[in-house]
């Protein structure tokens, strides 16, 4: 049965990957040949090889006034949480439909990560209970539906390092468990097989540590240990997935005490970007150097995403204030503002960036 009736399918092909990934979930619905299309890996290969892809930044955003009707019910002892998305090339943003049962908002440090064209959320507190979560949501953005994943194993971990290989795999490392013990432990998710793997321990504890996938490797990136309570690694470990196995411990990455938050991957020699003491910094062999100034505005960045040369900065110039939102060209060093309406100036907690 032909794509579009009267036309080859290579050029039906060619029509379809032309519409804007927000068309995708009408597309899905409009047959299932359409449906099936779409779904295929190859699609969006052809997509990103015609130029056609997109690329979407998806945050988990407070909520800036939570008295105001949002679709959220009310919550006196915290800020309520729910995904937003803004796309670079067109500086549109937007909001993702919560997952059934999300009525109270999104988990608190919840972590965010790209499989593909499919958006993976895992754990975080719950907004009333306060209590970690393993939960696992998928989000299919050419569907537009959510599906519940297998809950991640062993101890009900908070903040732990997390990242994705940009396909099929999403990694977790570190963090706490429920009586606040830092932890070496790591796990892998497939995504399409919804299956969790264990990984080999860590050489070290790791609480709020960085995650990233880096050349095919998995690094996670500072952290504390137990005993360490707030006084963060300077170190850095990672994964190889060919080998199985963690490489040796490499010392002295970061500076004394750093929080590792804003440590994003980088590109070509690159191999870190990072924002500290006012400055952008990129990894370069194995000395840090300033490519910028971060905007005066933006004293304490909360949120970092890097995509094709470019750095997005979410912060505010005081605890507690609006956010601004920049972006850096990486080779130039030049900023520019990006404005984004009062319904998107909340507080951005975590972040992913895909290529759909």
């Amino acid at each position: 049965m032909e794509l579009i009736p009267g036309l080859p399918d290579d050029v039906a092909r060619e029509c379809l990957i032309r519409v804007p990934y927000g068309g995708f979930s009408t597309v899905a619905s409009t047959c299932k040949g359409w449906k099936s299309e779409i779904e295929q890996p190859q699609f969006r290969s052809h997509r990103m090889s015609a130029g056609r892809s997109q690329t979407v930044v998806v945050m988990a955003q407070a909520v800036p006034d939570p008295t105001r009707k949002t679709g959220f019910s009310k919550l006196s002892h915290g800020p309520v949480y729910r995904l937003t998305t803004f796309e670079p090339l067109s500086g549109c943003w937007g909001e993702l439909p919560p997952p059934p049962g999300f009525a109270g908002g999104f988990p608190m440090f919840c972590q965010l990560a790209a499989a593909g064209s499919d958006l993976v959320l895992i754990g975080g507190l719950d907004p009333v209970s306060w209590e970690a979560s393993g939960a696992v949501y998928v989000y299919s953005f050419m569907t537009g539906e959510w599906r519940r994943g297998a809950e991640m194993p062993g101890a009900r971990r908070s903040f732990f390092g997390c990242a994705s290989d940009g396909d099929r795999v999403v990694l977790v490392a570190g963090g706490h468990d429920g009586e606040k013990n830092a932890l070496r432990s790591a796990l892998a998710y497939h995504v399409e097989r919804d299956q969790w793997l264990s990984l080999p321990d860590m050489a070290r504890e790791r609480d709020e540590c960085k995650a990233v996938f880096r050349r095919g490797k998995f690094h996670v990136v500072g952290g504390y240990s137990t005993e360490m309570q707030g006084n963060f690694e300077r170190s850095s470990e990672e994964f190889d997935p060919a080998t199985w196995w963690w490489g040796p411990v490499r010392e002295d990455l970061l500076a004394a005490s750093t929080c590792p938050t804003t440590c994003v991957d980088g590109d070509g020699d690159d191999d870190l970007y990072m924002c500290r003491d006012g400055e952008v910094l990129a990894l370069r062999g194995l000395a840090w150097r300033a490519v910028a100034k971060v905007p005066a505005d933006v004293c304490g960045p909360a949120h970092v995403t890097k995509w094709q040369g470019k750095l997005l900065v979410i912060g505010s110039p005081r605890s507690g204030g609006v956010q601004k939102v920049y972006m850096l060209d990486t080779s130039s060093g030049s900023w520019i503002s990006i404005e984004s309406p009062e319904k998107f100036s909340g507080h951005v907690q975590a972040g992913s960036c895909l290529e759909i």
